[in-house]
C-alpha cells in the first residue's frame, strides 16, 4: 500500500512539473512566426508574391506532448491558427492552418528553442536544427 501511494505521488509530481514547464500559447505563436520567417523567402519565390509580413491569430493548441530530444525536455505542440499574409494591395488569409512545432527547454530552464527536423534519408533519424525563440 505504501509503495502504491508513493508511486501515485511521484506520478502527480511529474505531471505537475511537466505542466508548469509546458510552453505558453505566446511562446508557440513566436515559434510559428520564426518558422514562417524561415520559409517566407521560399514562398515569395514559389508564389511570386511580394509578402510584406504576416499576422497569426486564433491560435488553438490541441496537443502538447513532452518528449526528450538530445537529452533535453522538448514538447511537440500541435494545433491550428489563422494566418494572414500582408500583400501590397490586399491580404491573403488561410484559416484553420494546422501546425506542428517542436519546442525545447534549454538546460538552465530560462530559454526555449524551436527545433526543425531535417530528414536526410528514409531510415535515418532526423537532424535537428535549433533556433532561439526571443
Amino acid at each position: 500500500m505504501r509503495l502504491i501511494v508513493i508511486l501515485i505521488l511521484l506520478g502527480l509530481l511529474t505531471a505537475c512539473t511537466t505542466t508548469v514547464l509546458a510552453p505558453t500559447s505566446q511562446l508557440v505563436e513566436k515559434a510559428i512566426a520564426l518558422q514562417l520567417e524561415k520559409t517566407q523567402q521560399q514562398l515569395n519565390q514559389q508564389l511570386d508574391l511580394d509578402f510584406q509580413g504576416f499576422k497569426i491569430n486564433h491560435l488553438s493548441i490541441n496537443q502538447e506532448k513532452p518528449l526528450t530530444i538530445q537529452n533535453l525536455l522538448t514538447y511537440r505542440v500541435r494545433g491550428t491558427y489563422n494566418l494572414t499574409f500582408k500583400l501590397p494591395k490586399r491580404q491573403l488569409t488561410q484559416p484553420q492552418k494546422p501546425f506542428e512545432v517542436y519546442l525545447q527547454l534549454q538546460q538552465e530552464g530560462k530559454t526555449w528553442r524551436l527545433l526543425l527536423p531535417e530528414k536526410i534519408g528514409k531510415d535515418t533519424e532526423p537532424v535537428w536544427h535549433s533556433y532561439l525563440i526571443q
